[in-house]
């Protein structure tokens, strides 16, 4: 029988997820599919999730925070990745997968959210939190990591020098760079841009789920084949 394993989140028409992990199903010779389901209730859905018999899901936004409360077991405030296991929840962070490597010293990190959150434990302890709704607008002058966790494109929110490190998490499937990476990567920094930030979070899920090693060269092939 087909393991399933789904992407909840509102929207996720442009997700590049389902193309990637299928592609890392087929190449890992798994008999998975995973799909993508448009919701605004996350509890109610992750319960139609395991009465469907589904092995697990992704969390994206605008649920990471609220999707705790399905969860037995919970890694931290915010989760991105579910495994139903033995009739239980379990709620993990593969974001933080998205950090890994990066050594900084003070970061800004701009986005207070459930992406956000879920970076937390990657972070160095001198951060400093931008939002529109407190301090605002956002000040990189002495940061040696830039990180945008929220949804903004097309808008250049911070400006990037040499000798920072830029992490973004936004993307957009075929529309090329996001402004803060065109930016970055005009002023030479070191950048990790969406499509990798997807697959280094989505190769954690895959392990999670499987227990087999991901594919990450199928992932990225697939991701930018896509996006």
């Amino acid at each position: 029988m087909t393991a399933r394993v789904a992407l909840l989140g509102h929207p996720v028409s442009h997700s590049l997820s389902p193309a990637m992990q299928n592609a890392a199903f087929g190449a890992a010779g798994l008999d998975w599919h995973y799909e993508a389901r448009d919701v605004e209730d996350v509890i109610l859905a992750v319960a139609a999730l395991r009465r469907e018999g589904f092995a697990g899901a992704n969390v994206t936004i605008p649920h990471k925070q609220a999707v705790v409360a399905a969860c037995d077991e919970a890694d931290g405030e915010a989760v991105n990745t579910l495994v139903f296991r033995d009739g239980r929840v379990l709620g993990f962070n593969t974001d933080k997968e998205i950090l890994a490597g990066i050594e900084a010293t003070r970061a800004c990190l701009i986005g207070a959210g459930g992406a956000a959150l879920t970076l937390g434990p990657g972070l160095p302890a001198d951060t400093r939190v931008y939002t529109r709704s407190g301090e605002w607008p956002p000040d990189a002058t002495g940061c040696d990591l830039i990180v945008n966790a929220t949804p903004v494109r097309d808008e250049l929110l911070v400006t990037p020098v040499p000798g920072q490190t830029v992490v973004e998490l936004a993307y957009s499937a075929g529309t090329g760079d996001t402004a803060l990476v065109a930016a970055a990567r005009a002023a030479g920094c070191t950048v990790i841009d969406g499509r990798e930030a997807l697959v280094r979070q989505g190769a954690k899920s895959f392990e999670l789920w499987t227990g087999v090693a991901a594919p990450l060269e199928v992932m990225r092939a697939a991701v930018l084949q896509r996006g």
